[in-house]
């Protein structure tokens, strides 16, 4: 009886990183795999944290390939730092082009798929290169914890 070849999560990290036409390396795969099983937009700070043993600048030119290669988008919060979410480009998954809710309390964000981005009409000669929507408060397990 045949052998029938069942595909690893390292198989399809694999793929998508070809398909995107980006070098497959064991950090590559290692900072995808994070980003896609947290399933929510992830600091720099929470990467490294979340691995340690990776060089910083290697996870940010790594996050910056991933958004380039259209594999992430990016957010920014309010203090500035960007937030990186990982999505398969082919499928319905987290594509960007929607708002953000961002607690106040843990930092959690939360991509709010079912909502769409504003419209935004600028005068004519001007270019919008991106936008972004961030509403913010506290999440429903800071909430709870406050008795709010």
């Amino acid at each position: 009886m045949p052998k029938t070849r069942i595909e690893s999560p390292d198989d399809a990290l694999k793929a998508l990183l070809r398909r995107t036409g980006i070098k497959v390396t064991p950090i590559r795969l290692e900072v995808l795999g994070y980003l896609l099983n947290t399933g929510q937009p992830v600091s720099h700070a929470d990467v490294q944290s979340a691995l340690p043993l990776l060089d910083r600048v290697t996870i940010y030119r790594t996050l910056a390939s991933f958004v380039e290669s259209g594999i992430a988008h990016q957010v920014q919060g309010l203090d500035g730092m960007w937030h990186f979410c990982a999505h398969d480009p082919d499928s319905s998954g987290c594509p960007g082009n929607h708002p953000h809710f961002l607690c106040t309390s843990c930092g959690k964000m939360i991509c709010l798929l079912d909502q769409r981005m504003p419209r935004v009409s600028v005068t004519e000669g001007n270019v919008v290169e991106g936008k972004q929507f961030v509403a913010y408060g506290l999440c429903q397990e800071c909430a709870a914890k406050k008795g709010v």
